[in-house]
């Protein structure tokens, strides 16, 4: 079932987590800030909306990456009732598609509890400061590519956050499939 974050809440400030990655690293969010911002995305490796955009997120991740902002993934689908996510799943899944940012895995889901996150994918970008200041779409593609000549949400916002600490007034949501919660 298709979900849909709520708006930007601009300020909210990013919160601490350590999880394993894919690469047999632990990770807090010190280790993944970028010196002039930082992008979390919540994903996953089944949901159609995260097939449909996960190789123009990593393109889009290598440019901020180039650009002094951090970049991780994280999943924290219910594993057990969708083996698709498991953690050797996404290690495939992270290899498969050549992510240049660590893939965590929230097994107890307290981490997406805590930043609310709602669908995968749901992307947060953070200034250098930790503060909220974009909750929107990667771009206008949502099952298929983007028209011809659509803005890169994603990346227009981050680079303007990176050079001002300040996110656009107007976002457009994310969509996605629902987190997997535990019962």
């Amino acid at each position: 079932m298709a979900a849909t974050p709520p708006v930007c809440e601009f300020g909210w400030k990013a919160v601490d987590f350590m999880l394993p990655a894919t690469d047999g690293k632990k990770y807090a969010l010190g280790d993944i800030a970028g010196e002039k911002g930082t992008l979390i995305a919540f994903i996953c490796n089944h949901c159609p909306y995260v097939k449909a955009v996960i190789d123009r997120f990593v393109a889009d991740a290598k440019v901020l990456g180039e650009n002094g902002i951090g970049v991780a993934a994280i999943c924290s689908n219910d594993a057990l009732n969708y083996p698709a996510d498991s953690f050797d799943n996404m290690a495939s899944f992270a290899e498969q598609h050549g992510f240049p940012f660590p893939y965590l895995h929230d097994e107890s889901q307290a981490v997406a509890k805590a930043y609310d996150a709602i669908c995968t994918p749901d992307w947060f970008g953070f200034n250098a400061d930790l503060e909220l200041q974009f909750r929107g779409r990667l771009d206008a593609g949502k099952l298929d590519a983007p028209p011809p000549g659509s803005p890169r949400e994603l990346v227009d916002a981050m680079l303007a956050i990176a050079a001002t600490g300040k996110g656009p007034a107007d976002q457009i949501a994310s969509m996605g499939c629902s987190i997997k919660w535990k019962a």
